[in-house]
Parts: C-alpha cells; sequence; structure tokens
C-alpha cells in the first residue's frame, strides 16, 4: 500500500512538472538553493554531493551511460517536436487578418468546398469589402482540386498529391506577399502554370519551360513564385481552364476577400451568414489557416511524445543500473557519514543531485544536437491532406528546448530517486560488510 501510494505521488509530481513553467522551475531552484546553503540538512547534502561530484571523472565509463542515453531521449523528443511545430508555424503564417475566406457551409477545407456561380456572384457584394483603383471589390473566386504529380525523390511511378489553385487576377490583391521570383505568371486562358518555391522542391518538372499533365491536359510550367507560407506548396494556374480540365464549370471551392479593415469581419461575417440566399461559412485567412495545422500538429505531437516516452523507459532502467552501482560502489561510504550523524535526507538528496546533474548534461547536450541539425531541416507532409502535401522547416524554438530539459531533469529524477532511496535506508552494519 506505502509502494502505491508513492507512486500515485511520483506520477502527481511528475505531471505538476511537466506543465510547470521555467519561472516555477526558477522558484524551485531558488528555494532549493536557500535550504541547501542556510539549514544544517542542505549543507550536509551539499558536502555529499561534492564528494560524490568530484569522483564522476574516475567513473566516465557508467556516467557516459546515462548522459548519452538522456541525450538520445531529448534529441529525439525535440526533432520529432520540431517537425509539428515547423508545420504549424508554417500554416499559421499564412493568411491575415484583414482578409476573410468564404466557403460552402460545413466544409472542413477548400478541397471539399463548392461555391455555385450565383453565390460567387453575391459574395463580392457584402459590406466591407475594399475596393481597387476602378472601384470593384477586391474578391477572388478560386477552384482548388487536389492533382497529382511525380515526387522528385521517388521512382518515376511515385506521385504525390499537390494543391492546384485556380485563380483570376484578384488573387495577387488579396495575397500582396506572393511575388513571382522566376519566369512570368500564366496568360489568361492558356494551360499554363506557375508554381510555389515548396512545390518547385518536392515535384519533377516543375520547372519554367517543361510541361506536366495535369488531368487529362498538359500544361506548361512558366514561373516559380514566392509567398513565405503554406501557398509556396501550390501550383496556381487560370480559374477558368482549371475547371474546363476538372469539370467544374462556373462554381468555385471559395472566395477570398480582402477587407478594408480587420475590424470590418464581424460586419462582413454577418451579412454573409444572416443571407438566405447563402450557405457559407467566413473566417478571417489567418484563423481559417491555423485551424487546418491543428490536426496534424496533435498528432505529430503525439507521436513524439510517445517515442520519447519509449525511449525515456529504457534511459531510466540505465541510469537506475547505474546509481545502483554507484551507490554500491561507495556503500562504506554512506555508511561512514551515516555513522557520523548524516540523516538520511543529505545523502538522498545527494545521490539524486549526482544523477540530475548528468541529466542535465545530457538534456543540453541532446537539445544542441537537435537545434544544429534538425533547426531550419526541409521537410513536407507525405500526401494528401486538406492542404495537400506542404512543405514547411523544422522549428527547434526555445519552448521546445525547454520542454526537452524538463524531460531530462524527469527522467534524471526517477533514475536517482531509487538508488536514493536504498542508499538512505540501508543499515549501516549491511553497509559496512558491503565490498
Amino acid at each position: 500500500m506505502v509502494t502505491f501510494l508513492l507512486l500515485v505521488l511520483l506520477v502527481a509530481v511528475l505531471a505538476v512538472w511537466v506543465v510547470l513553467p521555467w519561472y516555477g522551475v526558477v522558484a524551485l531552484a531558488v528555494l532549493f538553493a536557500g535550504w541547501m546553503l542556510f539549514t544544517r540538512r542542505g549543507r550536509q547534502a551539499a558536502s555529499v554531493a561534492g564528494v560524490g561530484i568530484s569522483t564522476l571523472g574516475q567513473r566516465l565509463g557508467s556516467s557516459a551511460v546515462i548522459v548519452i542515453g538522456i541525450a538520445g531521449v531529448v534529441g529525439v523528443l525535440v526533432a520529432l517536436l520540431a517537425m509539428g511545430e515547423g508545420y504549424g508555424e508554417t500554416l499559421r503564417k499564412t493568411g491575415s487578418a484583414d482578409t476573410a475566406i468564404v466557403m460552402r457551409g460545413a466544409s472542413a477545407s477548400e478541397v471539399m468546398s463548392l461555391l455555385g456561380r450565383d453565390s460567387v456572384v453575391l459574395i463580392p457584394q457584402a459590406v466591407g469589402i475594399a475596393k481597387d483603383a476602378k472601384g470593384q471589390p477586391i474578391a477572388s473566386p478560386e477552384l482548388v482540386v487536389a492533382a497529382n504529380l511525380p515526387i522528385k525523390s521517388g521512382s518515376a511511378d511515385d506521385e504525390g498529391s499537390v494543391q492546384l489553385r485556380g485563380i483570376g487576377e484578384q488573387a495577387w490583391a488579396v495575397r500582396p506577399n506572393v511575388k513571382i521570383v522566376t519566369g512570368r505568371t500564366f496568360r489568361p486562358g492558356m494551360r499554363e502554370l506557375i508554381v510555389g518555391q515548396g512545390a518547385a522542391k518536392q515535384f519533377a518538372g516543375l520547372e519554367p519551360g517543361h510541361e506536366v499533365r495535369l488531368g487529362s491536359q498538359s500544361w506548361t510550367v512558366v514561373g516559380v513564385f514566392a509567398a513565405g507560407d503554406a501557398m509556396d506548396s501550390e501550383v496556381w494556374g487560370d480559374a477558368d481552364v482549371v475547371a474546363d480540365t476538372y469539370r467544374r464549370g462556373s462554381s468555385r471551392a471559395s472566395v477570398t476577400v480582402k477587407l478594408v479593415d480587420p475590424g470590418a469581419f464581424a460586419a462582413f461575417k454577418t451579412a454573409l451568414e444572416t443571407n438566405p440566399q447563402l450557405k457559407v461559412d467566413v473566417s478571417t485567412t489567418l484563423d481559417y489557416y491555423s485551424k487546418q495545422s491543428e490536426g496534424m500538429t496533435k498528432v505529430i505531437r503525439a507521436i513524439g511524445i510517445t517515442v520519447g516516452m519509449i525511449m525515456a523507459i529504457g534511459a531510466m532502467f540505465g541510469a537506475l543500473n547505474t546509481m545502483f552501482a554507484a551507490v554500491a560502489a561507495r556503500a562504506r561510504e554512506i555508511a561512514t557519514l551515516r555513522a557520523i550523524g548524516f540523516r538520511g535526507l543529505p545523502v538522498v538528496v545527494a545521490v539524486m543531485l549526482e544523477t540530475m546533474l548528468l541529466a542535465l548534461l545530457g538534456g543540453v547536450i541532446g537539445g544542441l544536437f537537435a537545434w544544429l541539425v534538425f533547426n531550419g531541416y526541409s521537410a513536407s507532409t507525405l500526401a494528401g491532406g486538406s492542404v495537400g502535401k506542404l512543405s514547411f522547416e523544422l522549428a527547434v524554438t526555445p519552448a521546445l528546448l525547454w520542454t526537452g530539459l524538463k524531460w531530462a531533469l524527469a527522467i534524471g529524477f526517477i533514475g536517482g530517486l531509487f538508488p536514493a532511496v536504498r542508499a538512505a535506508r540501508l543499515p549501516v552494519t549491511t553497509a559496512l560488510r558491503e565490498l
């Protein structure tokens, strides 16, 4: 029963530790340092810990087991979480608060949405839309379909899904960040494409002057554009030609509009969603793309934590074995300290400090490795999804590095706790007979 309660308490402590913010950890560290400096038992713990830490060089091999094991856990964990962070960041920075996207009601994404011609005509007449120099509303009806193209890194038969967007001339006005970097834009009415930089890296044949086959037609790539967001993973063509190729008639997937200002969104949304002639959902483009990232980010994070936990269990056993051996080797030393008046608590704290110092070193090494190797590393989703095959860069953020350090210290805490308790509870006479 006592063991069960201790395990429950340990799980509760670890749960609190995982969600503890940095300032909470700093406060704990300050309190602990104060205890070690200004209390008798704290000073005893510092003395015992100093002796143990000074002998780490003599136990380099066993100490390296803990450091390398925990460094591996932290490196893998941070790298996997950086994948989810990079994916989410790419979508979160797509769009803006002063542009809105209108889709058919209950549509999860543009690929699943379909607006009839009447809706496409009515939407630009709503209040709150900015006007261009000619007095026309800045609204871009667009068609989005999933198309297949051969992947560069695969065999000739390996294909991936790319998002093909059919646009008109107002698409540039609602996305002023998109710029042609190579070649030119497509000519209206022609089977010509411009491709995002990310798509050009992922798919074969997307260089200016090359032809690719989409649907049942051959298209010529005439330019490459850069957007710095999820648009970089798309391929763009003339909306009418895309609709003709995929037999979509005059329908469109969505209408993206430029608002007078962010404050005009509420009136624009109300006007459309209360119009009995329309059945649409309205959101800012910033919110739309942020929501698109949530599902995949959660999946990647769950995978990262699962893999991290499996590896952490192995690292914990390595730390336990190492520290049990270290405690056994120092049994006479610990017994002597107990005999001359050192209590059990200083011994427990000293052994755990030693383990957590090694864990901290492993966490720093693992985090540094992940940052050097994976930060900014280009990757992409496998295929499909609501945003097609999305290219993005892994992002090793300070928050992820902090998460990795907390995992490292948690592993060190568990790895040192049981050997420390055993050392403190070992009878003096038994310990003196060991070795």
